[in-house]
């Protein structure tokens, strides 16, 4: 249809405010935005409507318009109900992009004009698209309540036949349509996955056909409708994290009308994925607020005050206090211009949620919190049984990685690195800052493998205790001799009793309070032994290395 139909169509309320000598272009579809950026929903020819809350002042509307007319749409329709009487400098902008202003009558819905449109740019396939369209558009104003991705699904298998899954960047099922018949098998959702993150790393524009066996599917990208569209914006920022919706069905010789459709249900699918990320905030704020807690050497009863606030949160109904375990996730890319903490962050949310669930609701149940370019994940289990002493309960590292290696792979490309590390599971606060420790390490081991994703459990760090014998007698009394020896001579001349210490603050982990507490001593006391001890030495305790060539040392001697 052209615009100038639209404009004599009285019962849409139309009023037109510039652009008369292009009233003949020819509408394609309709969307409704109030986005500064919509560059990322345009394809070219649609009535775009707009409820101004872009607008904070004049300096926004030239960006704004400029958009609009580059991506090609046929005109733009503002509603007067927000600010009255449609700003002069819209009516400008528009007049200088070349681009038709109507503005809509307040006593106009949207709804009324989207519905119109779509019956007349469908033809014979009005009927079918519009009343999935009007059902979507009912959704989205009714909030979560309206379904969810699951009845949005619905319709498209009730109304047009497809058969469609809402995928994690790992392949997990997040929802799907009672209509759709089984889940693909595990393997071909990861399989989809994968070519869903190469064609994203690639730069191609969705939908993405890939064939798996003797079946079809699309991939449109699901991006959340809450990040920056820029085109500064890197890929790599947010290619783990997206969601995508598989379609099975080739895409490629659908009509612009379908295509247009899918396309917004990918967003309709991105507002109930930004909604499940801020039910997200209360838990990376806990896990954060621990995790300060642990680097900074907090008392352990103020820990568990913390832990005893996460627990039912992370575990609602549980009535003991669970164990515990520390995950460590750190991704990489090269070049370094790239924020990893964020990105490591989204991983694990998804990589801990059990692989044979379905659902996002599953990770409602996971603490991530970022510091730097490493992510932390706070990881409750229930309070193993008596018989057990919780070492070999929990997650374990290769487990966690094994059925989201591929897609993974595929997502960081020639250029990124994932590498995890996993604790052992601990049953009190006082374990924590070991678990840190021990979580970070394996994560080092982690990262001196080969291979673009590669992780390390606690179980791995016990192997050098078993080297130890190994090594020769001349290696070992060198070593020893080098970090120990002026520690040794300190304390025969100055009785200072330098080594009981040292040994005493790795077994608390690097604690204050707890070590101080042990040896009897004020905290400033201990502050200042462990001092004296870096300055004979010319290490830091508080680096992980040094204090593993301590541990070892002592241990060698």
């Amino acid at each position: 249809m052209r615009l100038r139909a639209l404009l004599d169509t009285d019962a849409l309320g139309l009023r037109l405010l510039g652009g008369e000598g292009e009233l003949d272009r020819t509408v394609r579809g309709v969307m409704t935005t109030d986005l500064k950026d919509p560059s990322r929903y345009l394809s070219g020819g649609e009535l775009v409507l707009t409820g101004l809350a872009w607008r904070h002042d004049a300096a926004d509307t030239e960006p704004f318009v400029r958009i609009l007319a580059g991506a090609g749409v046929a005109a733009l329709a503002a509603g007067e109900a927000e600010l009255g009487d449609i700003p002069d400098d819209l009516v400008l902008a528009c007049a200088r992009h070349r681009l038709p202003l109507f503005a809509v009558n307040e006593s106009v819905a949207f709804a009324t004009i989207t519905e119109h449109v779509v019956r007349q740019v469908s033809g014979e396939r009005a009927g079918d698209l519009a009343a999935v369209v009007d059902r979507h558009r009912r959704m989205m104003t009714s909030g979560p309540a309206g379904g969810g991705p699951d009845v949005v699904l619905d319709l498209l298998g009730s109304d047009l036949d497809l058969r469609a899954w809402v995928l994690s960047p790992t392949g997990r099922p997040i929802a799907g349509s009672n209509l759709s018949g089984p889940l693909p098998a595990t393997d071909v959702c990861a399989r989809l996955a994968a070519e869903h993150l190469a064609a994203a790393r690639t730069g191609r524009r969705g939908p993405h056909r890939v064939l798996v066996g003797t079946t079809t599917y699309s991939l449109f990208p699901v991006h959340s409708s809450g990040r920056s569209t820029g085109a500064s914006r890197d890929v790599r920022e947010t290619v783990l994290s997206d969601w995508l919706l598989a379609v099975e069905a080739d895409a490629g010789d659908w009509p612009a009308e379908r295509l247009d459709l899918l396309q917004g249900v990918t967003q309709l699918i991105a507002v109930e994925r930004d909604r499940r990320d801020a039910a997200r905030t209360v838990r990376r704020r806990l896990a954060q607020e621990v995790l300060e807690l642990v680097q900074t050497g907090a008392a352990p009863a103020e820990i568990a005050a913390r832990l005893r606030v996460a627990a039912p949160v992370l575990l609602p109904g549980l009535g003991s206090a669970p164990h515990w375990q520390v995950v460590v996730a750190r991704v990489e890319w090269d070049g370094g211009e790239i924020e990893g903490g964020p990105v490591a962050q989204s991983l694990l949310e998804e990589i801990l949620v059990d692989p044979l669930s379905t659902g996002a609701e599953h990770s409602d149940r996971i603490a991530v919190a970022h510091t730097g370019e490493e992510a932390v994940a706070l990881v409750p289990l229930p309070a193993v049984s008596s018989e057990h002493d919780g070492s070999e309960a929990g997650l374990l590292a290769d487990t966690l990685l094994e059925a989201v290696r591929d897609p993974l792979s595929a997502g960081l490309n020639d250029d990124g690195r994932l590498t995890l590390g996993v604790s052992a599971a601990v049953h009190s606060a006082e374990g924590l800052r070991g678990a840190l420790e021990e979580a970070r390490h394996a994560r080092r081991v982690a990262a001196a493998r080969p291979g673009r994703v590669c992780a390390a459990g606690h179980q791995e760090l016990a192997s050098h205790v078993l080297l130890l014998p190994f090594v020769p007698d001349d290696v070992r009394r060198a070593f020893t001799a080098r970090l120990l020896d002026p520690l040794r001579e300190y304390d025969r001349r100055h009785r200072a009793e330098l080594i009981p210490t040292l040994e005493a603050f790795l077994d608390c982990d690097g604690s204050w309070t707890r070590c101080a507490a042990r040896l009897h001593l004020h905290v400033n006391t201990l502050r200042y032994r462990v001092g004296r001890i870096e300055q004979l030495t010319s290490r830091d305790l508080s680096r992980l290395e040094d204090k593993l060539d301590f541990f070892l040392a002592l241990r060698m001697s």
